[in-house]
């Protein structure tokens, strides 16, 4: 081998040893190609799949193109991590898995700091990513040869299933790459078929539709009948998650900082009705349910109760009818909705 290429072999080893030392479960390496998922990708935005997420619209050259990200770069290491696999929840309101814990953003990227240096010693320049900039992070994970992008929409590992968080390392180290993996999800539909709001069709979800959308990322009143498919499910949506039988080989969390804290865990739904501004961002001071701020969050808590909630939530409810516009419209269709349970013969 040439001297270049033992330095580039070299460079690998170095980051994926390290990369393994940090709680990584896997890195792979693709090369730094504009994603030859451009033309799907413009189209399910021409579509306004992306509903009122323009962020995903914008930067759209940087998305596309790493090039245009870092000017010389020649690989992109993909890394996962891997979250909870277990179903915690609040009783009786649900939070997706990998929102249970610690902000994954704040946990992974003292970790691809850590990368960084060890590829500078190499002589790199890199750009770090974890779900935090024009960079489709999936795209180069299936050109790495990570996993495959299955019906649901999410990448799946072979041994692993989706139960993992997605990290993106462009470097202008010329890295040995490594070759895709063959798409394994046959003709299971069960993602497709389990979705509550039929989000999902050859392979892609139009966010329209998908109750994640919905809980997370949606700034105003949640429509009715969307209000009812959430069912208990307070801040995102694991269904098509809970239906893939690779998930059944997903891992426990690789650290215990993304499990949910006993005072979230233990939480009756109804207490969270009495949160303020201060005591709603103390409870969730390093979680991802903090980016909701705690009138949407309020908001799909009503939502919840509306769904399963008793006579005991009753009066935290009307107290909410007393709170901000966007809780308060809530609150009240929640009142209305356990009145006719309990009415109900």
């Amino acid at each position: 081998m040439h001297t270049d290429e033992l330095d580039s072999a070299a460079a690998r080893q170095a980051l994926v040893q390290a990369a393994s030392r940090l709680g990584f479960s896997a890195c792979r390496i693709a090369p730094a190609i504009p994603t030859p998922f451009g033309d799907e990708y413009r189209g399910w935005l021409a579509r306004g799949c992306h509903a009122s997420m323009e962020w995903m619209a914008a930067q759209l050259e940087k998305r596309l193109n790493p090039e245009k990200v870092l000017s010389g770069v020649r690989s992109i290491a993909v890394l996962a991590f891997d979250y909870a696999a277990c179903d915690a929840r609040v009783l009786p309101g649900r939070f997706a898995r990998y929102a249970q814990g610690m902000d994954y953003h704040a946990l992974l990227w003292e970790k691809l700091a850590d990368l960084d240096e060890t590829l500078r010693f190499y002589g790199g320049t890199q750009r770090c990513h974890t779900d935090t900039g024009p960079v489709n992070e999936r795209d180069y994970a299936v050109l790495s040869g990570l996993g495959w992008r299955g019906r649901n929409n999410q990448l799946i590992r072979p041994a692993r299933g989706s139960l993992f968080f997605l990290s993106t390392i462009m470097t202008t180290l010329a890295l040995p790459t490594d070759a895709p993996e063959r798409p394994r999800c046959g003709a299971c539909r069960r993602c497709e078929e389990r979705c509550p709001g039929k989000a999902l069709k050859d392979g892609l979800c139009d966010a329209r539709r998908c109750l994640s959308y919905w809980t997370i990322e949606h700034k105003g009143v949640i429509p009715e009948e969307w209000r009812v498919l959430m069912g208990d499910r307070l801040y995102g949506c694991d269904i098509c998650l809970e239906a893939c039988p690779w998930n059944r080989l997903a891992r426990e969390a690789a650290d215990s900082r993304l499990l949910m804290p006993r005072d979230v865990a233990s939480k009756p739904l109804r207490d969270f009705l009495a949160l303020d501004d201060d005591s709603f961002s103390a409870l969730f001071r390093c979680s991802p349910v903090r980016r909701l701020k705690r009138e949407r969050f309020l908001r799909n808590v009503c939502c919840v109760l509306g769904n399963i909630g008793r006579a005991e939530d009753l009066p935290a409810l009307r107290l909410s009818c007393e709170d901000a516009p966007l809780i308060a419209e809530h609150a009240v269709w929640a009142l209305g909705r356990i009145a006719m349970r309990r009415d109900a013969p």
